[in-house]
């Protein structure tokens, strides 16, 4: 099975080509200029995407398709929340799980989320570990998640769960020694705690109670601490969904002194800002970390351009807005906390980072695609190169939209981006050449995803 893309500019992390991509099987075989002109083998078929943008398909490094918290369940599942990866050219996923049963295994949270994805999944997926608590039978676990393709675990410094500092200086060793990555959401839990205690008397109905119960050191202080902890431990450290000017400033001190620190930020934290809270429906902006004042926005652009901040990807989690309106009856802390946007990750940020010339092109696809797989492992990912996985994403930068989430594939009654006008939706997207999305129509089939081991 052959397919050659032609006519379309071909877009990279080390520049952009005018340049054909021929595909055999699942693997791209040759990408060259004007590779159309040749005879090609019978029955290969040729697309022509002139006008367009061709970038490897996108890897949201950090999902919660599948995630149940405070007892609710999100509103998709690996089903409805892969198409929508698949629609917003997105080929391969990496899950982040919930929490288990209490004192269950390290391998348990992954093992449970195969089964449940398995068959299920329109796009490539992988899996994070998760940590609940540290004992000696996790640390001695630690190098059989690894071993077992589960190489980056994710610990809370915040929620039921937390990790404290004596916790976090040992699986960050345990993961050095192992060669994984430790992958940490950042707050600091007696500030969140100490001001949500107030605000449920002053104002437990008022959406802006969820940010202000959780301000800017209240993230900025656990990055710099947990940085602070793996300099100690001489190891690597990932933080998610970075969202403050100030936890950006902790990374770069850290970088400049020599750690390997990863940052990754979000949508959300790029376009919105806690003015939306004020909105009628200010509920369905409830996110941990919450939104914040314009001028974090600004401070990270800046650092996606600059390379201070290696990803962008989604944090997944969509309940919807139902589902808040019924928990936050009596007070927005009951309200289960995350957003959608795994469909609109890579048209938000073609729009609003290249055409408003805030990302290069090659930039784009360096945070969308190929660090994020290159950082957690997946060699064949996020690349357009001979011997690449032929994930392929085609961008279409005359095709504007009002996003709206009737629209959209993702299961649920809200988007936090209603309303916002986007150029640049995906045309074509294929998974290991085979055609998921062709002419903006639907060709991929549940189950032709496949789970990926890693290894970094």
């Amino acid at each position: 099975m052959r397919t050659l893309i032609t006519g379309g500019l071909v877009a990279r992390t080390d520049g952009v080509f005018n340049a054909d991509i021929l595909i055999e099987d699942e693997r791209i075989l040759e990408l060259g200029e004007r590779l159309h002109e040749r005879e090609l083998a019978e029955g290969t078929r040729m697309v022509d995407v002139s006008g367009c943008v061709v970038m490897p398909g996108g890897v949201d490094a950090h999902t919660h398709l599948n995630l149940t918290a405070q007892g609710t369940h999100v509103s998709d599942g690996f089903e409805a929340g892969t198409l929508a990866a698949a629609w917003g050219g997105t080929t391969t996923v990496i899950e982040h799980p919930g929490f288990g049963p209490q004192g269950c295994g390290l391998l348990h949270q992954p093992a449970a989320y195969r089964e449940e994805a398995e068959g299920r999944c329109y796009v490539d997926y992988a899996f994070h570990g998760v940590l609940q608590h540290v004992d000696g039978t996790v640390l001695a676990d630690v190098p059989e998640a690894v071993a077992q393709g589960f190489p980056t675990l994710k610990a809370y410094t915040t929620y039921e769960g937390m990790l404290d500092d004596a916790a976090l200086l040992h699986i960050l060793s345990a993961l050095r020694d192992a060669g994984g990555l430790l992958a940490v959401h950042a707050e600091n839990d007696a500030i969140a705690g100490f001001l949500t205690e107030r605000l449920r008397q002053e104002a437990p109905l008022d959406p802006l109670s969820h940010p202000r119960s959780r301000p800017p050191h209240c993230e900025a202080e656990a990055v710099n601490r947990v940085l602070k902890l793996a300099k100690t431990a001489d190891a690597p450290a990932y933080i998610v969904h970075l969202s403050t000017a100030e936890g950006l400033a902790c990374v770069r001190e850290a970088r400049r002194s020599g750690q390997k620190v990863i940052a990754e930020t979000c949508p959300q934290y790029l376009l919105l800002d806690e003015t939306a809270y004020a909105e009628p429906d200010g509920l369905k902006y409830v996110l941990t970390p919450p939104l914040r004042a314009p001028h974090h926005r600004r401070a990270l652009w800046e650092g996606l351009a600059d390379g201070s901040i290696a990803v962008v990807a989604t944090d997944h989690c969509s309940f919807s807005l139902a589902q808040k309106r019924e928990r936050a009856v009596e007070s927005v802390f009951d309200c289960p906390s995350g957003v959608p946007g795994v469909e609109t990750r890579l048209p938000l940020l073609f729009s609003e980072g290249v055409l408003r010339g805030r990302l290069t092109l090659p930039r784009f696809v360096e945070v969308a695609c190929t660090a994020p797989a290159r950082i957690m492992g997946l060699p064949s990912k996020g690349r357009l190169e001979p011997g690449a996985d032929a994930d392929i994403t085609v961008i279409d930068p005359s095709d504007e939209r009002l996003v709206h989430h009737d629209r959209l594939h993702q299961r649920t009654d809200s988007t936090p981006y209603e309303g916002m006008i986007v150029r640049g939706w995906p045309r074509h997207v294929w998974l290991r050449g085979r055609p998921l999305v062709f002419g903006r129509q639907l060709c991929g089939t549940a189950g032709q995803g496949r789970f990926l081991e890693r290894a970094l």
